[in-house]
């Protein structure tokens, strides 16, 4: 068992079921064992203590009621001696009969019918016989109903549920009882001492827990015995001892519940920490401690979760900003990977071009026409060009990326910018450019230059895309206080997934394995960023009805009426 508990750290619920069994369970149970006891000792003197107090009682009432019937009798004795004449006597003798009703019987007899009365009147018929000695050697016999005999005697102690047994003379003859069971009363008699202690009350009895008290009178001659029946017991010892038991069971009960409910949500939070830490450890840094809050928290819990939340509060930030310094560190590698890729597909054709045509003309070997001469200085010129415009695109991503691009902002006629864009326009292609801006007599905010970049790009884009024969076609319309300038060319459908990533840079809607056209793929980014950097927006659509078609939303001057 050492060793199992040594190589195994327990959980926080059976390091506190082993608490209370230790420090409530054992001791509890110790301290009921010794309440218990002092508890039953109590109950036993008590239960001694009640036996003699009720033999006690049960006798004074004895001489209440004899010396009551006695001093009843003298006094008719007393008065029975102002008569003269039987016939007299037996007269009174009805009287006082009739005057006191517990009286059966009540009239003078010679001394040897006394013994006749009291054969004749036995205890089996609940009748008593006293007797009084008169002058004249008669004897004044009363005879008493037994029921009025216990309603004096045990009127003190009617409601207690011992048994009580009044003896008489030597031979022990039952006079009166209460309670009375005869198996119970026979062993209570086969108990009692032989010879016995008189005038005190005395225990006795084989059962320490139904104490037996007699109490010999010498005056009258009766005995009384209580008996402390095994109910009487029952109710006093075992009543209290279940009620202890119960009682620390029921405290018991509770301090597990109180406990358990307590260890509930200890254990809940604390799973609720054990959680939260195994995600943090997978990389979830989003995932907080959600504790289950009431007075059953500890302090220290609550503070725990809340600085741990905190914690994690602070390295999901400090995540986040790592995995956006890694994504522009990855946007940065890709660019330069972008960057090479553009100058070895793109920038290669116009330099190769500069070179042969140069090297062309610098041969001394042959005789070149003018006409050659001026068709190859065309070409450099051309490919020159073309090598600016990339190269300007190229340096122009920093200051659109840094927001450090520098405008004069003013007023300018959009047909005019329209048309020395077209005019900008290098179309190789020929293709048919419709502008129905021409005629439109309106004014934007913009910078001049930057604005017929823009457009210029557009115009490029579309011509480049756009399908065999197809025209361009630039439209114009005014919503919202704002300009709007569509570019459309007749192209396949984009998807909307595409189409999402068209404005970021070196993508081209056709892909390295498709490629047909030429280009740094940098055109929408570059216009985009222009435009919202003029205060505007740039949107794209590709649907049935245009094809591939560019809206760029341009603020109005502020004297253009809306």
């Amino acid at each position: 068992m050492a060793n199992f508990f040594s190589k195994r750290h327990l959980k926080i619920a059976e390091q506190i079921i082993i608490v209370i069994f230790f420090a409530v369970i054992i001791p509890m149970t110790i301290s009921g064992i010794i309440i218990n006891n002092v508890n039953q000792q109590s109950n036993r003197a008590q239960l001694r203590s009640a036996a003699v107090m009720i033999a006690n009682i049960v006798s004074e009432e004895v001489d209440i009621f004899t010396n009551a019937v006695n001093n009843q009798l003298d006094q008719i004795a007393t008065t029975l001696d102002y008569y003269n004449s039987p016939q007299m006597d037996e007269e009174y003798l009805n009287h006082a009969k009739q005057n006191l009703s517990f009286y059966k019987i009540l009239k003078i007899v010679s001394p040897s019918e006394v013994d006749m009365y009291n054969t004749a009147y036995d205890l089996k018929d609940n009748f008593v016989v006293f007797d009084k000695k008169l002058d004249d050697g008669d004897s004044l016999v009363a005879v008493l109903d037994i029921k009025d005999l216990k309603e004096k005697i045990f009127k003190t102690v009617s409601q207690d549920k011992r048994q009580v047994y009044v003896l008489q003379g030597e031979d022990k003859r039952l006079l009166t009882s209460i309670n009375y069971t005869e198996d119970i009363f026979k062993e209570s008699l086969n108990q009692l001492p032989e010879k016995l202690e008189e005038d005190k009350p005395v225990i006795y009895g084989d059962i320490k827990n139904q104490p037996l008290v007699y109490l010999k009178k010498t005056d009258p001659d009766v005995t009384i015995i209580v008996n402390t029946t095994e109910d009487v017991t029952k109710h006093t010892i075992d009543y209290n001892r279940d009620k202890i038991i119960l009682s620390i069971i029921i405290t018991v009960l509770v301090v597990f519940f109180v406990v358990g409910l307590y260890t509930s949500y200890l254990y809940i939070n604390i799973r609720q920490l054990f959680k939260a830490i195994i995600a943090i450890s997978k990389g979830n840094y989003e995932r907080r401690i959600r504790l289950l809050t009431n007075i059953f928290t500890p302090f220290e819990i609550i503070f725990l979760g809340n600085e741990f939340n905190r914690m994690v509060k602070q390295i999901h930030k400090s995540y986040i900003q790592l995995k956006k310094k890694n994504k522009e560190l990855k946007q940065l590698n890709e660019f330069r990977s972008n960057m090479i890729d553009t100058v070895s597909h793109e920038l290669r054709t116009p330099l190769t071009s500069i070179q042969g045509y140069t090297s062309r003309l610098l041969r001394q070997d042959i005789e070149i026409d003018e006409e050659t001469k001026q068709k190859s200085l065309k070409i450099i010129k051309q490919q020159s060009e073309r090598l600016k415009r990339m190269i300007e695109d190229l340096l122009v991503i920093p200051d659109i990326e840094g927001a450090r691009l520098n405008f004069n902002i003013k007023p300018v006629p959009l047909n005019s910018v329209i048309e020395n864009s077209i005019m900008l326009v290098k179309n190789n292609q020929n293709k048919e450019i419709i502008n129905n801006i021409e005629d439109y007599d309106i004014k934007i905010l913009a910078d001049n230059d930057r604005i017929e970049q823009v457009f210029v790009n557009l115009i490029e884009n579309a011509i480049k895309y756009a399908k065999e024969n197809s025209p361009i076609t630039l439209d114009a319309e005014i919503k919202n206080n704002r300009a709007v300038i569509s570019v459309k060319n007749d192209y396949d459908i984009i998807p909307r997934e595409k189409l999402k990533t068209l404005f970021d840079k070196f993508t081209r809607i056709d892909d390295k394995t498709t490629r047909t056209t030429r280009g740094t793929g940098l055109g929408l980014f570059i216009v985009k960023g222009l435009v919202e950097a003029m205060d505007g927006e740039i949107r794209l659509y590709s649907n049935e009805e245009c094809g591939f078609c560019v809206k760029v939303y341009m603020p109005l001057a502020a004297e253009e009426e809306v």
